[in-house]
């Protein structure tokens, strides 16, 4: 995809920000690094995502709930979900021009610019284990070919800058503080008096408050293992992070299921598979995402959380790489085991049939819905000859169809097209645009993803039907005027 249309991202960033899909957060004060608006166009595109999400993963099967817990919560829930201590990213300060960036995405980057051979770096041949954190040149040798290097110590990362001399991405200088561990949750407080405030913490994922109304879900809506819980919600981490648009942002839409089982009764792995299957009969079918452009990928032991047994990641081929797209794990009884240390309570459940008591096992896919919107529309982004087209899957596209009067100066036909765009306006979200001439304005909304546009002539007076042209192929029908409602329907389905 990168090859195909070169400067992809820049392109999807400028047409986002001119179209009203995305812009620069807070950009009249010169903007918020990593934060961004989400515009006419882009609220509905996501909350479009937002819908599919909850529907296919929720309304539609038999074994899911939902719930939507508080972006605050107790303090308590961030220490027992090992957050506190644990949530934390290493970074790297430039001692010339300051920039702080994170050592991990410095190595990588710096990895795929120059290869993945390691005969190309510069690698010790004596190693000094306790000094460099580092077995032996195999190990270095292991993580140069892969271009990972997620799980690996700070000190480990000190290392491989100064072998490899990573100069700063910012000013090309060589001259970093030692890596450092910073904690990714946002703090603030309750309270007005300054010394009555007590500390709390914006919620950095959405599943922790699936755990802590375990119980409160169990009692009040009498589901039965195996059963999930879903939900969707704003998340938040204090990260710095290079950019790439939306794809990682201070505050995010997350879509995270929790779903809980007897680990005596249900094969992991077989729900695993029925999961990662899930997963990708959503984004290949109900988004239309192209399946070159995906693949599945293990994390290793140093990568995965020691609570976890297994986690893959469903990645996409963004313009600046493969990336995390949705992952998937399986986090065993762990934080459930942990909320119940941490609070005193019973969180098992009891086997209605059989009276047996378990603490559950959990399977959690999680999703960031901002990664999700800047995937659909790298994916749809299309240039054919002079026109761009975005091919949204009819269903998330913003509007669903665009009316148009031939002519703007003739009473007639911008009174009947008028008619028809209010009466359309009653089920869909459609739009109205008599400006220019009528190539400009197909032009105006396959930049935009309308899958349709409907054009009223002097044929619509005489027949009472309407052309309707298709925005992927440029093929025009006539239909009938009552007949658009249903026409609409059925494509949407």
């Amino acid at each position: 995809m990168a090859d195909q249309y070169e400067n992809l991202m820049e392109k999807i960033v400028s047409l986002s920000k001119r179209r009203g899909f995305v812009f620069p957060g807070s950009e009249i004060y010169g903007g918020l690094a990593n934060s961004y608006e989400y515009g006419p166009l882009g609220v509905e595109l996501k909350k479009n995502i937002q819908d599919e999400w909850w529907n296919a993963f929720v309304r539609r099967r038999s074994d899911m709930v939902g719930l939507d817990s508080s972006i605050i919560l107790h303090p308590k829930v961030w220490e027992a979900s090992g957050h506190v201590a644990g949530f934390s990213d290493a970074m790297i300060d430039c001692k010339n021009c300051k920039t702080r960036t994170r050592a991990d995405h410095l190595v990588e980057d710096y990895l795929e610019e120059h290869g993945t051979d390691p005969a190309k770096y510069r690698i010790p041949d004596v190693f000094d284990p306790a000094g460099s954190g580092f077995s032996g040149r195999e190990e270095i040798e292991t993580i140069v070919k892969s271009g990972k290097v997620e799980g690996l110590k700070e000190q480990q990362f000190d290392s491989l800058i100064q072998w490899f001399k990573v100069p700063c991405p910012t000013c090309g200088k060589f001259d970093w503080t030692p890596v450092r561990k910073f904690n990714l949750l946002f703090e603030t407080h309750i309270g007005i008096v300054p010394e009555a405030q007590s500390k709390a913490y914006l919620r950095g994922e959405t599943a922790q408050g699936i755990f802590v109304s375990f119980k409160n879900i169990v009692d009040s809506s009498r589901v039965t293992l195996p059963f999930g819980v879903g939900q969707l919600g704003k998340s938040f981490r204090n990260e710095i992070t290079k950019g790439n648009f939306i794809f990682r942002t201070l505050e995010f839409e997350q879509g995270e299921i929790e779903y809980f089982f007897d680990p005596e009764a249900d094969d992991w792995q077989k729900l695993f598979e029925e999961w990662k299957k899930s997963l990708w009969d959503f984004v290949t079918g109900d988004l239309r995402i192209r399946t070159e452009n995906l693949r599945w990928r293990e994390h290793g032991d140093e990568e995965r959380s020691f609570y976890s047994k297994r986690t893959e990641d469903l990645e996409y081929r963004f313009p600046f790489g493969f990336k995390e797209l949705w992952g998937l794990a399986y986090r065993t009884d762990y934080d459930l085991t942990q909320h119940q240390k941490y609070s005193g309570l019973d969180l098992s459940y009891q086997d209605p049939a059989t009276g047996k008591r378990i603490v559950p096992h959990v399977i959690e896919p999680a999703v960031g819905i901002n990664r999700l919107m800047a995937m659909v529309l790298l994916d749809a982004y299309a240039e054919e000859g002079d026109r761009v087209v975005l091919k949204l899957p009819p269903r998330i596209a913003p509007y669903k169809a665009a009316v148009f009067p031939l002519l703007r100066n003739k009473e007639e036909l911008v009174g009947k097209a008028r008619e028809v765009y209010e009466g359309l306006r009653k089920k869909f979200l459609v739009a109205w645009d008599d400006r220019g001439n009528i190539g400009k304005r197909y032009y105006a909304q396959d930049e935009i993803g309308t899958p349709y546009c409907i054009t009223i002539d002097f044929d619509t007076l005489e027949k009472g039907d309407v052309t309707v042209r298709d925005r992927d192929t440029a093929a025009q029908e006539r239909i009938k005027i009552e007949d658009l409602e249903d026409f609409i329907t059925k494509k949407l389905s």
